[in-house]
């Protein structure tokens, strides 16, 4: 099993997730975090830390958030590694909990 960043963090892009992550499994895009679902060793550490509720078990994913294991999985083969926190966007508290991002994110 992994754990899987659905589309609330589109646009948001908080990384307090990443520091705590003791394999090193976040990817970043443009405006978007990815977890490498062959790194995650499913420690469950990185989902309280998101302040957006962006990241599930991939047990957890509703029917039509699965499509973001797939998105994971395939970003995260060419986006770069990212190990530090960065600071948000400075839009992002506009662009939490909106519904239909999936357009918007940038690969």
């Amino acid at each position: 099993m992994t754990y899987v960043i659905t589309e609330n963090c589109i646009k948001c892009k908080y990384t307090d997730c990443v520091e705590v992550c003791p394999v090193d499994c976040f990817h970043e895009g443009p405006n978007f975090l990815v977890i490498n679902p062959e790194e995650c060793i499913d420690c469950s550490l990185c989902e309280p830390e998101c302040p957006i509720n962006a990241i599930l078990s991939e047990d957890d994913l509703k029917e039509e958030d699965k499509k973001y294991l797939e998105i994971n999985t395939r970003l995260s083969k060419t986006w770069p590694l990212i190990t530090e926190a960065k600071s948000a966007p400075s839009d992002a508290k506009e662009w939490e909990n909106k519904p239909d991002k999936l357009k918007l994110l940038e690969e």
